[in-house]
C-alpha cells in the first residue's frame, strides 16, 4: 500500500475520484455535477467493508446504517425519477411496504445477497436518474406531486440536500467502524 501524503485526509486530493474532470458551469451542469459527487461519497464512504460492518447499527434503538443508506437513497432514487418525474406513481415502490415503512433500514441485514442486491439496486436507480437528467432541457419544467406543482429543479435540489444528510450520517457511520474521517 502506498503510503498516502495526507493521512489525515480520506483520500489524498489528487486520487479523489471527485476532484477529476473539468469543473462544471451552467445551472443544470452544477446541480448534477453536485448531485454526483454526494452519489460518489456514499460509495466511497461504504467502499472496502464487509456485509456485517455495512449493516451495523449506530445506536439503539436506531436502525441506521450504511447499508441501509444505499437501500434508502435508491429507494429515493426510485422514487423521485420514477414515481414522481416521470409520472408512474403505480410502480411498486421500493424497499417499501405498507407492513414496514421503513424496509429500506430495517432490511439492511449483514448478508452479502442483501448487500448485492442493495448496490445493484442503487446503481440502477442513479444510471436511470442521470439518463433522466441528461434528457432534461428544461429545470423549469412542472410536475404534479400529491396535487402540488413542482419544478425539475426542485427535485434535483432536494434530491443534493438527501444525499448531502445522510453522506454526513455515513462520515460517522463509518468512523464508528474503523475509525476513517472524511473529506
Amino acid at each position: 500500500m502506498t503510503e498516502r501524503r495526507f493521512p489525515d485526509m480520506w483520500l489524498d486530493p489528487e486520487d479523489d475520484p471527485r476532484e477529476a474532470g473539468d469543473q462544471a458551469s451552467g445551472e443544470k451542469g452544477v446541480l448534477t455535477d453536485y448531485l454526483d459527487r454526494y452519489r460518489l461519497t456514499l460509495e466511497l464512504k461504504c467502499d472496502g467493508l464487509d456485509a456485517e460492518q455495512l449493516a451495523r447499527r449506530s445506536v439503539p434503538p436506531s436502525t441506521l446504517s450504511l447499508l441501509g443508506l444505499v437501500r434508502h437513497l435508491a429507494k429515493v432514487e426510485h422514487s423521485w425519477f420514477r414515481r414522481v418525474l416521470e409520472g408512474r406513481p403505480e410502480l411498486d415502490r421500493l424497499y417499501w411496504s405498507e407492513e414496514d415503512r421503513d424496509l429500506d433500514f430495517n432490511g439492511a441485514l449483514a448478508d452479502p445477497a442483501v448487500v448485492d442486491d442493495a448496490w445493484h439496486s442503487w446503481r440502477a436507480e442513479v444510471s436511470h436518474g442521470q439518463a433522466y437528467l441528461e434528457s432534461v432541457t428544461d429545470l423549469g419544467a412542472r410536475v404534479d406531486h400529491h396535487g402540488e406543482s413542482i419544478e425539475v429543479r426542485d427535485v434535483i435540489v432536494h434530491l443534493i440536500e438527501e444525499y448531502a444528510r445522510h453522506v454526513g450520517h455515513a462520515d460517522l457511520l463509518r468512523e464508528c467502524i474503523d475509525g476513517r474521517t472524511g473529506q
